[in-house]
């Protein structure tokens, strides 16, 4: 398995954007992201860099493997 990266919350977003979900809402300092036909949505915290265990815990409940999530962020 490939490490989880540390990365700014614009990059998560935009890396789970690509792979569907859509910003639903913002409350506060987390971000809300839907996606059509997914039961669970993902809360991302809109803090100087997402943890990496936050970010892997988020990629595990969009039902994606790290590597996947990976592969997003470089398209």
């Amino acid at each position: 398995m490939p490490p989880v990266p540390l990365l700014k919350p614009r990059e998560v977003i935009r890396a789970f954007e690509r792979l569907g979900w859509t910003v639903a809402r913002q409350r506060g300092s987390h971000v809300i992201m839907t996606r059509e036909g997914h039961i669970a949505s993902l809360s991302i915290p809109d803090h100087p860099e997402v943890a990496r265990g936050t970010l892997r815990s988020l990629v595990a409940r969009a039902g994606l493997t790290v590597g996947e999530f990976i592969a997003a962020l470089e398209r």
